[in-house]
C-alpha cells in the first residue's frame, strides 16, 4: 500500500474522475479527504471507501470561495493531523459556441476551473511549505493545450492551469514539493453521459473526439486516476512542472 497513512485531499471527488481518484488512493492505503460542493455526493464516495475498510471524511466546500478552502484545510488538519497530497480535480464545463456564451457562464467557468485551483494551491501549499514536503496534481485538459472551438473559455481556464502548474513547480521546488498536471482526453463520466443524452450537439462532438482516438474509445475514469497516483508517488519524486496527457493518443503534443 504505497500511500499508507498519507493524507490526500481530492476536490470534486463526489463523482466521475474525482471519485475514481479518491477510491484509488484509499485502496492504496491513503487517508482521503473527499471534497465536493454537494454533501450527498461527498458522502457517497466516503461510504464507498468506508466499505473497503479504509478511512475517509466528507467535506463540503465551494472552492471558488477562499474562506471555504481555508476551512477545508482546517478540517483536514483537525481530523488527520497533516496533508501530504493535493489533487485539484474539481472542474466544470459547458460545450457551447463562444458567441452563445453569457458573461455569467464565463465567470463561473473561470472561477471553478482556474481560481478554485489557485485558492487550493495557495492555502494547502502554505501548509506544505511548513513541512517541506508534498505533492500537488492539477487536473487540466487537452483543451488547454490546443484550444477548443466549442469550449473557448473553458480551454482558456485550463490553459491557465497548465501555466500556473509550471510556475508553481518552480516556486515550490526549494521546499521539496512537486507540482504536476494531468491533461485528460475524452473520459467516460456521469457528467459526460448526461450531457450527451440531453444535447445532440454535445453527443456529436464527444463521438467525434472518441473517433479521433487511436483506441477508438473514451478513457475510463480509473485510467485518469492511475496517472494521478503515479505523479503523486515516490516514483515521481524527480518529476515536476510537467503536463501528462492521458488521452489514448488522440492529441500528441510536445
Amino acid at each position: 500500500m504505497i500511500f499508507k497513512d498519507k493524507v490526500v485531499i481530492v476536490t470534486g471527488a463526489g463523482r466521475g474522475i474525482g471519485q475514481a481518484i479518491a477510491v484509488k488512493y484509499a485502496r492504496s492505503g491513503a487517508l482521503v479527504v473527499v471534497v465536493d460542493r454537494q454533501l450527498d455526493r461527498a458522502k457517497e464516495t466516503m461510504k464507498m471507501i468506508s466499505k473497503m475498510g479504509e478511512r475517509a471524511i466528507a467535506v463540503v466546500s465551494d472552492i471558488t470561495v477562499y474562506e471555504e478552502v481555508q476551512k477545508m484545510l482546517a478540517v483536514t488538519l483537525n481530523e488527520f493531523g497533516g496533508i501530504d497530497i493535493l489533487v485539484n480535480n474539481a472542474g466544470w464545463d459547458v460545450v457551447q459556441p463562444f458567441f452563445e456564451n453569457t458573461k455569467e457562464l464565463w465567470d463561473n467557468l473561470i472561477a471553478v476551473n482556474l481560481k478554485g485551483c489557485i485558492y487550493c494551491c495557495r492555502v494547502v501549499g502554505e501548509e506544505m511549505i511548513k513541512n517541506k514536503k508534498g505533492k500537488i496534481v492539477n487536473i487540466s485538459s487537452d483543451a488547454g493545450r490546443i484550444g477548443s472551438s466549442e469550449e473557448a473559455v473553458y480551454a482558456a481556464a485550463k490553459g491557465g492551469i497548465i501555466a500556473f502548474t509550471k510556475s508553481l513547480a518552480v516556486i515550490l521546488a526549494p521546499y521539496q514539493i512537486n507540482v504536476n498536471s494531468i491533461s485528460p482526453g475524452p473520459t467516460d463520466t456521469p457528467a459526460v453521459r448526461t450531457g450527451m443524452r440531453m444535447n445532440e450537439k454535445v453527443a456529436i462532438e464527444m463521438e467525434r473526439r472518441r473517433d479521433m482516438t487511436p483506441f477508438k474509445r473514451y478513457a475510463k475514469a480509473e485510467e485518469i486516476a492511475d496517472a494521478v497516483l503515479f505523479l503523486s508517488s515516490e516514483s515521481a519524486n524527480f518529476i515536476t512542472g510537467q503536463i501528462l496527457s492521458v488521452n489514448g493518443g488522440a492529441i500528441m503534443v510536445d
